[in-house]
């Protein structure tokens, strides 16, 4: 039997999920309304817990069976009201509440059970499926919770999504090598003679280089396109996504300043660089554009 949710149960478990992530969307919510602060944590928690089932320690055939499990039963929170999941009962609350489609909740799942069985990509287009799953789906969905009145504004969440995983994909890049994974498309390793077993060795040279920096410009044409489909009317609304924008784009500028040599270390913003940021974006939206 159905079940109408109305209200979102109350406990911490979302919002103790971003603390503990010590994620960028820490900071980028951090000024919402309590309702859609509420509601963005319980988004973040989701997608969250998604991609934990996918980096746990699991043999693949038990990850892909507890991802098939969180399928099974998001479907069955949003359609009845009910889950053995918490969490999935308050996202359905949320989509309600939000009046958020379904569809990139599906996908984002879809996206992260890729990385259980695919490991290269053979071109951006490729690439370009994955980001949107994972990362433009997210933003479709936070878009529905800030508000917006221009349909142009879901351009903008999926163009900066696409826009946020390649730059974790540049920052990553020793990381998921060293998990199996190569995300930079193998066509555009071809077309700078970088081969698979130099990534690997975390061969740092010219090729290298070249190559990251034309992965660099690819992530800067997205967030232009994100930034060209974000109207005035809408700007106030999306301060949030904004400050996500601001954090993530000074991690690929001091990736272009370090000269792409992302093998010395993980590339990341202190914790007073990205407050600053968030107070910076918080201040000039509110005396320029306002927002609710």
């Amino acid at each position: 039997m159905k079940k109408t949710i109305t209200e979102i149960p109350e406990n911490n478990e979302e919002k103790e999920i971003t603390a503990e992530s010590k994620s960028s969307f820490l900071y980028s919510f951090s000024f919402l309304p309590k309702e859609k602060n509420d509601a963005i944590n319980i988004v973040y928690a989701f997608c969250r817990k998604t991609d934990d089932i996918v980096d746990d320690e699991s043999e693949p055939d038990v990850k892909a069976a507890r991802i098939k499990e969180w399928r099974n039963e998001l479907e069955k929170a949003l359609n009845e009201g009910d889950s053995i999941f918490p969490l999935l009962k308050k996202v359905a609350a949320v989509v309600r509440k939000f009046n958020i489609p379904v569809f990139p909740f599906y996908e984002l799942i879809n996206g992260m059970e890729m990385d259980l069985k695919k490991h290269r990509y053979n071109n951006f287009s490729e690439l370009a499926d994955y980001c949107f799953k994972v990362a433009s789906t997210v933003g479709l969905m936070s878009i529905e919770i800030f508000g917006y009145k221009n349909e142009k504004t879901r351009e903008f969440a999926i163009n900066l999504g696409i826009a946020l995983q390649l730059t974790n994909i540049i920052r990553d890049v020793k990381a998921d090598a060293e998990a199996g994974r190569i995300y930079i498309p193998l066509e555009d390793m071809r077309h700078f003679s970088y081969t698979e077993k130099e990534l690997l060795n975390n061969v740092y040279n010219d090729n290298f280089k070249r190559l990251m920096k034309f992965e660099c410009n690819r992530a800067r044409y997205f967030y232009e396109e994100a930034n060209k489909n974000l109207t005035k009317e809408d700007k106030g609304l999306m301060f949030s996504a904004r400050i996500m924008e601001m954090i993530y784009f000074r991690v690929l500028k001091k990736i272009e300043r370090n000269n792409y040599n992302i093998f010395e270390g993980k590339v990341g913003i202190s914790l007073l660089s990205k407050a600053a940021i968030t107070a910076g974006v918080f201040l000039k939206y509110r005396i320029f554009y306002g927002f609710e």
